[in-house]
């Protein structure tokens, strides 16, 4: 399990929305948000397994297309 933690110094003369804006850009670049989305619920062995199935199924159909 990596934890990475996001710091931001306010600068000089800057306000806290651009500081704001900054912490939230660093935080969705180190993948925070989506990690914390995937935690939000338990996700049983049986129910991994079938979205990877679900998942591979989608790829084969992608890969098969024609353009």
């Amino acid at each position: 399990m990596v934890i990475s933690l996001v710091f931001i110094k306010v600068r000089d003369e800057e306000s806290i929305e651009e500081a704001l804006r900054r912490f939230k850009h660093d935080c969705e670049r180190n993948g925070i948000l989506k990690e914390i989305k995937r935690r939000e619920h338990y996700v049983t062995p049986a129910m991994k397994r079938k979205i990877k199935s679900q998942e591979a199924r989608r790829k084969v159909r992608k890969g098969r297309r024609s353009y």
